[in-house]
């Protein structure tokens, strides 16, 4: 759809946007900054900005602050801007009522999505992967509204609607009888390879970043099995090569073995989830160079939320399946090698809480550097943007964050948001 409502967003803008000081020179005044390129720790820095990007990062002196605005950040430790690679920012969080998304009109969705758009980057986290909505390219207005300086939010990379199978993964269902789905929820509904292609090219020709394909059944949809393959290999692969003439990658949604094999055989760029991958699925993620996004956190929040809000018991019984199995997978993949990047499946969860994972990634095998690289320089490089994103360095985007304490001591600290700059611009914390 075109981009909806904005007089609407515009007038939302007014109320949440943050001063911008980004063409002048600033210089940020760091206690401590962690250097994730080297794994260093830095102490007494200085981080010299200007139109938006680092110029210059060097140990602090009134030489390097000379002539221009200095933000003291000296009580905290500065960390790169925080990078989710797996989010449903325009979707409200889950609840009990599978329906949810057809109940709330495009009106209701822009402000939903401006509001998740707004905790996102108040959190720390700068940039994110967005990957699916169920209202077809829902996702692209925020994106651009957000681009436009219309509202606040992180920079955002955006899937446009799920490539999936009738009744897969990526549709609603377990609806009554009778309930009808209008056009705009079933975008990219496909059967048979010409028709995965076809709404590649659909999707795109709409504005996507990337390509969202889910090739197995998931454990939010009733009726579906995480462990089922949706797609045949050569359906995925049709959606790779279709994405790859425009430069544009693919992610798989892919609890179940198979189906994750089948879609790093097709060229994937990343498994999302991988929650029942067994160890020629680790093996092949090893030899093809494939990302793995594992959303560890998830499953605590569905068991408790889940079981006091009644959600489906189908649901209740997959979230039991797949928790364990994911997490051991995680840490089989981490002891493996294999590329990871930090994503969580924001939306699952309240919008916003999207550090409570570093630490999940730590008790399942990572060191606190490398759950603090797989949400910046490794997420950059999963999005191939690691030359203009993910570090505190000269010629890179200046996005910084601050927190209270030190994240290579205790990870759970970068949920200890002191100060965000997005691009040159400090963000209001203010909620």
């Amino acid at each position: 759809m075109s981009k909806p409502l904005p007089v609407l967003l515009f007038a939302l803008a007014s109320a949440l946007a943050a001063p911008v000081h980004a063409a002048e020179r600033s210089v940020v005044h760091a206690g401590h900054l962690l250097d994730v390129d080297s794994g260093r720790m830095l102490a007494d820095q200085a981080v010299s900005i200007e139109g938006g990007k680092i110029i210059a990062v060097q140990p602090w002196s009134a030489d390097a602050a000379k002539g221009a605005r200095v933000l003291d950040w000296t009580a905290w430790t500065v960390v790169p801007g925080l990078m989710d690679m797996h989010t449903h920012i325009s979707e409200p969080a889950e609840t009990a009522d599978i329906a949810a998304p057809l109940k709330i009109s495009p009106a209701q969705q822009a402000f939903i999505g401006a509001m998740n758009a707004r905790r996102t980057l108040q959190a720390g986290f700068t940039t994110v992967r967005d990957v699916g909505v169920y209202r077809g390219f829902a996702d692209i207005a925020l994106r651009d509204a957000i681009n436009a300086g219309e509202i606040p939010g992180p920079r955002m990379f955006v899937a446009g609607a799920y490539i999936t199978a009738p009744g897969g993964g990526g549709e609603i269902t377990g609806l009554p009888a009778g309930t009808v789905v209008p056009p705009a929820f079933r975008q990219g509904v496909s059967q048979g390879v010409d028709d995965v292609r076809r709404h590649v090219d659909l999707i795109l020709d709409h504005g996507a970043d990337q390509i969202k394909v889910i090739a197995t059944g998931a454990v939010l949809a009733n009726g579906t099995e995480p462990g089922k393959p949706e797609f045949t290999e050569a359906e995925i692969h049709a959606a790779v090569v279709e994405a790859a003439k425009r430069g544009k990658f693919v992610a798989a949604h892919a609890h179940g073995a198979e189906g994750i094999k089948r879609a790093i055989r097709a060229g994937v760029r990343s498994i999302e989830h991988g929650s029942l991958i067994d160890d020629e699925g680790i093996a092949l993620l090893k030899q093809h160079g494939t990302w793995l996004v594992a959303d560890i956190y998830d499953g605590d929040y569905i068991e408790e939320v889940g079981t006091r809000d009644h959600w489906s018991p189908e649901i209740l019984r997959k979230n039991e399946d797949t928790t364990l199995a994911q997490r051991e997978g995680f840490r089989k993949a981490v002891k493996a090698g294999v590329h990871l990047a930090f994503g969580t499946d924001a939306g699952v969860y309240p919008h916003g809480q999207n550090a409570r994972q570093f630490a999940y990634m730590v008790r399942w095998g990572m060191t606190p550097l490398q759950a603090i690289r797989s949400a910046t320089i490794d997420a950059a490089r999963l999005l191939g943007k690691q030359k203009e994103l993910g570090s505190i360095a000269p010629g890179k985007a200046a996005d910084l964050v601050a927190v209270g304490c030190d994240p290579l001591h205790d990870v759970d600290c970068l949920r200890q948001i002191r100060g965000v700059i997005k691009a040159g611009t400090p963000v209001s914390l203010d909620r």
